[in-house]
């Protein structure tokens, strides 16, 4: 039976007074791809600097590999095999594309496998390799998101957090991404938790998914169970007549105009 490589249990963080997630509890099985559905300012980039020690979480617990990460350290979160690849593609822009890739292997003692880590990464990414002595900064938003996923996969993890990877690609290049996190997945084993706006995309890449609203999980199940839901498909896939209580809504809508 696959076990859990990471467990939240009633998890509630916020920002000063406001509450950005309320008693999250969710279950990450080792080997997978979960994603966590929701619209903007639902939670879901709190939930992962949670759990990469960003921020610490006012409640609940938090374990990774059966070991209790509970408001640790980044640094400490990341040696002990969890990369996070936060939003907005964060790069260190005045370093090469090769020296940002070296960066995410700083904690790594084995040379070979960095090198050969390497290789697979300018495999999945191969305008990488042609733009390694650039400095990330000159590289487009897509090269950087590519760049910001392929530093983590340096680090070596186990687990990647993966922030709205699609944020501000063409549809063309959002393809592309998720294509390349199947693969490492896949390939390397690595789990990943993703976190994506893109409900249709997320829902056909992810084995498992969880619905987030207002700080609070609303709905989990497997992605195939998820895309057939209603709901889902009405507020997330934008299918507005799938189903008797969609419609009903959609026409509510309508008379509201």
């Amino acid at each position: 039976m696959t076990e859990a490589i990471l467990t939240l249990a009633n998890v509630e963080s916020a920002y000063g007074p406001i509450k950005a997630i309320r008693g999250v509890s969710l279950v990450v099985t080792e080997g997978q791809i979960v994603t966590v559905l929701g619209s903007n300012g639902a939670g879901k980039t709190t939930i992962l600097k949670t759990i990469s020690g960003i921020i610490d979480p006012r409640k609940g617990s938090i374990s990774f590999r059966g070991e209790d990460i509970t408001a640790r350290e980044p640094s400490e979160v990341v040696r002990l095999g969890l990369s996070h690849v936060p939003e907005g593609r964060e790069v260190f822009p005045l370093l090469s594309v090769h020296d940002n890739l070296l960066m995410g292997a700083y904690t790594r003692k084995d040379r070979d496998g960095v090198a050969r880590d390497m290789e697979t990464v300018f495999g999945y990414f191969p305008i990488l390799r042609e733009r390694a002595r650039i400095d990330a900064g000159l590289l487009s938003g897509g090269q950087q998101q590519m760049l910001a996923i392929a530093r983590a996969i340096l680090a070596g993890p186990a687990l990647i957090l993966l922030d709205e990877p699609s944020l501000g690609l063409s549809p063309k290049l959002t393809k592309e991404i998720f294509e390349i996190v199947v693969r490492i997945n896949r390939e390397r084993g690595t789990t990943i938790l993703l976190v994506e706006q893109n409900a249709n995309m997320a829902l056909n890449v992810a084995d498992h998914g969880y619905v987030l609203e207002n700080g609070r999980i609303v709905m989990e199940d497997r992605c195939s169970v998820l895309r057939e839901k209603d709901d889902i498909k009405e507020f997330y896939l934008g299918m507005k007549e799938a189903g008797a209580r969609g419609e009903r809504r959609w026409k509510k809508k309508k008379n509201w105009r």
